[in-house]
């Protein structure tokens, strides 16, 4: 169950105690239009709710384990085409910056979905988030960046939107157009592009909860970052940013300046530049899946976070590269990999990253079971909490509730 404030992360200790993290078993909940009504021991809530009583449906999970729905803070659901054969290239020894000058990476990606139809990418998202879903996730972010011009960045937002209007689970839609420089045209001329036609078309467009933009050195510049997000917080459109991924860039740094809810990537950042974030409020998101698939030591400091009380989450960042949109298997890279406990892990990708989403005080916060908060939850394919990240291969979901509505089985 939630402890402390729910808008809040939790750091350090925190996230290792099982006794307040961790009810006993026996217990039962009440759903009354979406929300968490009640929380007592079954023979209580059974007492109170005899068979004939007015309550439209009852689920026995036999014992099994109930966890919040995840919260996936970091996908790219949107795009079109194929890059499997990035693999070979990168075996054969290129880099990812040397296989994007050679026209692979986020361009290509770019070519293929510009070509798509609408239809056809909201269907591939449709699709896309039914499996988050099956894996148990309950809140989702979606970014845009693979239009790279102002007519298939709208285009790719609306797509986003529809598919929210159409959906069980809490979907966030991001802009980030500023994700790479596209091949027609200049750096300078995108950059205006980015700011005086495309940055007031997406705000009038009214789609988009954030902006993004991937600062990283040989994409865009610390400066141009800053340019980008302080127009767009002018504007009303807080920022969450991809830094550090590569190299210490400063990005972090920046994103506590700026006061972005998160950093993501995160890989290279300084110490001092995270402990700047703490201080900042600015949550760091670690994406194992990427170094994973690209073939790289995993070599997170999530126990240093742990040690120093640094706010931290975990994403599947979902992307042509990194096609995984499974949570649990991003608990096992951090568990089985990385060394942390699955509680911690666990807290890592439902409480933590839902405070880094929520835009103002009248959010509903997902991310945790708790008396007055969303019926977000997610029933195991086992007795222990633990066993949610420890299936490597399989799914150890029995099934996803969303708003209390049963949304995968």
């Amino acid at each position: 169950m939630a402890v402390g404030d729910p808008r809040s992360p939790l750091v350090g200790s925190q996230l290792h105690d099982r006794e307040t993290l961790v009810s006993e078993g026996g217990m039962a909940l009440l759903v009354e239009n979406g929300i968490v009504a009640k929380f007592d021991d079954s023979q209580s809530l059974e007492s109170e709710f005899s068979v004939d009583s007015d309550v439209d449906s009852r689920i026995d999970v036999k014992g099994k384990a109930i966890i919040p729905g995840f919260v996936d803070s970091h996908t790219h659901l949107l795009w079109s085409g194929d890059r499997s054969n990035e693999m070979r290239l990168r075996q054969s020894g290129l880099t990812y910056q040397e296989i994007a000058q050679q026209g692979g990476g986020i361009r290509k990606t770019v070519n293929a979905t510009r070509s798509s139809s609408s239809g056809e990418l909201f269907e591939s998202g449709k699709a896309r988030l039914q499996r988050a879903v099956d894996f148990g996730t309950t809140s989702i972010e979606c970014k845009s960046g693979y239009g790279l011009s102002t007519e298939t960045e709208l285009r790719l937002l609306d797509i986003v939107n529809r598919i929210r209007e159409d959906s069980d689970i809490n979907i966030h839609s991001t802009w980030l157009g500023a994700h790479d420089f596209p091949s027609d045209l200049p750096p300078s001329q995108y950059l205006e592009e980015l700011l005086s036609e495309q940055m007031p078309a997406i705000i009038e467009q009214g789609f988009s909860d954030w902006v993004d933009v991937f600062c990283e050195p040989g994409w865009y510049s610390l400066d141009q970052t800053e340019l980008i997000v302080r127009a767009a917080t002018d504007a009303g459109l807080p920022s969450r940013l991809h830094v550090d991924e590569f190299v210490d860039g400063g990005g972090l740094s920046l994103a506590a300046e700026l006061g972005s809810a998160s950093g993501d990537h995160v890989g290279h950042s300084s110490d001092d530049a995270r402990a700047k974030a703490a201080g900042a409020g600015t949550m760091q998101t670690f994406l194992p899946g990427t170094p994973y698939v690209l073939g790289k030591q995993l070599e997170l400091p999530l126990q240093k976070c742990l040690d120093e009380d640094w706010q931290f989450s975990l994403a599947t960042d979902f992307n042509p590269n990194c096609r995984s949109l499974s949570i649990p298997f991003v608990g096992s890279l951090a568990t089985h990999r990385m060394g942390i406990s699955p509680i911690a892990a666990l807290a890592a990708v439902t409480r933590n990253p839902a405070t880094s989403l929520l835009r103002s005080e009248q959010d509903l916060v997902s991310g945790s079971i708790r008396v007055g908060g969303k019926a977000d939850f997610v029933i195991l394919n086992g007795d222990d909490v633990d066993c949610w990240c420890q299936m490597s291969g399989d799914n150890p979901v029995m099934q996803t509730i969303a708003s209390g509505a049963i949304v995968s089985s």
